[in-house]
């Protein structure tokens, strides 16, 4: 299981409602959530199936961008 955290500019919780359902539809990610309190908006997903790169795509389909900060695996 990896977990990811990314920069973004999800930065209020109508911003969270617009990706909720995309990543509740995901059955690869086992959990997320958006720290809007942090300056830098972080986003922070576990799953074991998705790459960095398909989480960013996801986001940005919702209409927002994401930035890798760090994973641990």
């Amino acid at each position: 299981m990896n977990t990811y955290q990314f920069k973004t500019n999800i930065k209020c919780g109508g911003c969270i409602a617009q990706v909720k359902p995309i990543f509740d539809a995901q059955t690869a990610i086992d959990t997320w959530e958006v720290d809007t309190q942090n300056p830098d908006k972080i986003l922070t997903i576990t799953t074991s199936e998705l790459s960095p790169t398909q989480v960013q795509e996801l986001v940005q389909k919702a209409g927002f961008r994401a930035e890798l900060a760090e994973s641990k695996v």
